[in-house]
């Protein structure tokens, strides 16, 4: 059975959210704890591991389709909203690549206008990735700034 068939054998709406975020939480407080002692190695193998935690994927998942303000907002490419197997299978096919996709744009028009303005919202699972990269790299620079703020 491979990874992400493992993913759909999870169903949405049972999670057990506060272990997952406690599970993430634990990870972002032993990177914050690894930047102030200056352990660089450990912190880089704690970020890789937090970007692959199914709890962390499956968190920045919620924000976007849940939890966020924006969530009824459609993107680019139509979506509105996921159902929640459309939610597990995004959490088993976030993978941070190199390089992402730039995000399109749609001419849409002004009100009360002729006139036609661009709007770029990036797709669900581009959100999603911001999100997750959110999760990842907030511990380091909140433990550089913290002293000054």
């Amino acid at each position: 059975m491979s990874k992400t068939q493992n993913y759909l054998m999870v169903e949405w709406n049972p999670l057990n959210w506060r272990k997952a975020e406690r599970l993430t939480f634990k990870l972002l407080l032993e990177s914050i704890q690894r930047v102030n002692v200056a352990m660089l190695k450990h912190w880089s193998k704690l970020q890789k591991t937090l970007i692959r935690s199914w709890s962390a994927k499956s968190i920045a998942v919620r924000w976007v389709t849940q939890d966020n303000q924006g969530k009824n907002t459609p993107s680019v490419d139509g979506l509105k909203s996921l159902t929640p197997k459309q939610r597990t299978s995004l959490v088993g096919s976030l993978k941070l690549t190199g390089k992402s996709k730039p995000t399109p744009r749609v001419m849409i028009p002004k009100p009360g206008t002729d006139e036609k303005r661009p709007l770029g919202i990036p797709t669900i699972n581009d959100r999603s990735m911001q999100a997750l990269c959110k999760i990842a790299l907030e511990p380091e620079w909140e433990a550089k700034f913290e002293p000054n703020s």
